[in-house]
């Protein structure tokens, strides 16, 4: 029966390959690919999010990709209903629903347990007037007396999420890491997969990655992008490699700091991947130099 298949999510840190063994088992489950990178979902950023070109998917059906322009919003809670719509078809359909993607917040929106408090636009914009005056490091002061926990995963420069988390703690008089997603599956059939990846390896990983994009015409996608408002997009113009392309357009940085920044910035991403992934005592992980690592992906599956 449909509602018996599996819903297997691929996690890991960038560049750790995800994509490639997400379309393994794709191909080996009958299944189909959904995206849970917040990154890709915005169209026309392609190459710096290393966005798999319809020519390398190898025939299998990709959703939540390329549904947002640069200038809108990503929104977790927008994406918990799109992730399983996406997974209710699939299933409707007799096709495995496979996850890949290195948010680790919106793969677990969509698996977990995750209720979304309300917004108050009032509120909502005093606190975002008080980002911009103060900055984001006075507002992560802020929720660490308030909510330590809240405080411990939500970067210091994450304005957005310190808004929100902010915005939350005032509505409900709860501290905003009680409205985090619980380890408690809400999707029957969930797996997950992790990718495991040394640290030398990966770091030299990311390096030729972002070489590669840069190679592939970064610096245009992200000049084709503000030239329709990437600027003005709250949540695609923070993405890695093209804030600091934005930054080498601007004059304010040369290209090799735009480059290097590039790279150590993945590098520190990857590890924050890599801690939020492992905190979750669900997945199993998997060498990826394992010569058995779709055969045991697929047991794990079964």
């Amino acid at each position: 029966m449909p509602e018996q298949l599996p819903v297997v999510a691929v996690v890991g840190a960038t560049a750790s390959g995800k994509s490639a063994l997400a379309l393994d088992l794709a191909e080996r489950l009958g299944g189909e690919v959904v995206n849970t990178d917040a990154m890709q979902l915005y169209r026309g950023m392609d190459i710096g999010t290393a966005k798999l070109p319809e020519a390398e998917r190898r025939g299998v059906p990709h959703h939540l990709l390329d549904v947002l322009e640069v200038t809108e919003a990503a929104s977790v809670a927008e994406f918990q209903r799109w992730g399983r719509a996406a997974i209710d078809d699939c299933r409707s359909r007799g096709v495995v629903p496979v996850l890949v993607g290195g948010s680790a917040l919106y793969t677990r929106a969509v698996l977990d347990h995750f209720d979304f408090p309300g917004t108050d636009p009032d509120l909502r914009a005093r606190l975002e007037a008080e980002l911009d005056e103060r900055g984001p490091a006075a507002l992560h002061e802020r929720l660490r007396s308030v909510d330590a926990e809240a405080a411990a995963q939500v970067l210091p420069s994450n304005g957005r999420r310190l808004v929100r988390a902010l915005e939350v703690v005032e509505l409900t008089g709860r501290p905003f890491s009680a409205s985090l997603p619980r380890l408690e599956y809400a999707v029957a059939g969930a797996v997950q997969v992790g990718v495991d990846v040394d640290r030398p390896t990966l770091d030299a990983r990311i390096a030729r990655r972002v070489d590669a994009m840069w190679q592939q015409g970064l610096v245009e996608e992200v000049r084709r992008l503000a030239a329709v408002g990437l600027r003005d997009g709250r949540t695609a113009q923070r993405a890695l490699g093209y804030r600091q392309v934005l930054g080498l357009l601007d004059g304010t940085l040369a290209e090799a700091e735009a480059r290097e920044q590039t790279v150590t910035g993945t590098r520190r991403f990857a590890r924050r991947q890599d801690s939020w992934f492992r905190k979750d005592p669900r997945v199993t992980w998997l060498a990826h130099d394992d010569p058995e690592l779709l055969e045991r992906a697929l047991t794990r599956c079964r």
